[in-house]
């Protein structure tokens, strides 16, 4: 059977007893029924793995025993940036979600000048603080034991006057190109740029084209920003990492 997996944001030593983050000791108390003694698999995002077991239920709070610890590495030899436009209503979430599931090691949000969705700064921290609990979640089913960054959304000229150099491509996903980006040769990193509903606009591109962005393809069919994000997440693990 598998374990339940969880996420906890603290030191984790052998021998010592840990609080569970609340959403989730209710949710094992309310939901799974969880008892004294029932087995857990707990990691902080340092790469392993520790054996735990429940030591106590106390109505919402559950606190747990800290095991045997393992090196475990289910992170993709490629490691991809993916600078993702924030869509509208809950898409980012679900984008967040699937990018860490399939090995994604850093996300930017940026708005660009077609995006829907505007927030100031406190918006973007408050954003950015549930977009990484959505990835704490999906590290806990996947079994990732390294949480992928997630920074505050920020205007997407200002990412491309900052972005800090890339050994490997930076490709930006456009509908009319006819490069597709398993026509490269073996990469190590990229990053890759994912525009809003209504696609980057024209000076946008010229902008990253002076960032050194390729302009690449996934097909003759025009793709909605979060299907374009993981048709191209796969495309490159498919490719160039474990997949």
């Amino acid at each position: 059977m598998r374990l339940t997996r969880v996420y906890v944001e603290a030191a984790l030593t052998p021998g010592s007893l840990v609080e569970l983050p609340p959403d989730t000791a209710s949710h094992l108390a309310k939901v799974l029924r969880a008892r004294s003694g029932d087995e857990l698999v707990l990691f902080n995002g340092d790469g392993r793995e520790f054996n735990g077991a429940i030591e106590a239920v106390r109505g919402s709070r559950v606190s747990a025993s800290v095991g045997d610890s393992r090196q475990v590495d289910r992170e993709s030899p490629l490691a991809i940036t993916l600078v993702q436009c924030v869509p509208r209503g809950d898409r980012m979430d679900f984008i967040v979600q699937k990018a860490t599931e399939l090995g994604v090691a850093r996300i930017v949000p940026v708005l660009s000048q077609r995006s829907v969705v505007r927030l100031d700064k406190a918006q973007a921290e408050s954003k950015a603080i549930h977009w990484r609990a959505v990835a704490v979640s999906a590290c806990e089913q996947c079994g990732r034991n390294r949480l992928p960054a997630i920074e505050a959304a920020q205007p997407l000229l200002n990412y491309l006057g900052e972005a800090a150099p890339c050994a490997g491509p930076r490709l930006v996903f456009e509908p009319e190109s006819a490069l597709h980006p398993q026509a490269m040769a073996a990469i190590v990193d990229a990053q890759i740029a994912i525009g809003p509903e209504g696609g980057f606009a024209p000076d946008e591109l010229e902008a990253f084209r002076l960032a050194g962005f390729s302009q690449v393809g996934l097909g003759p069919r025009v793709l909605r920003t979060e299907t374009a994000a993981i048709a191209a997440v796969v495309c490159l693990q498919a490719r160039f990492g474990d997949m």
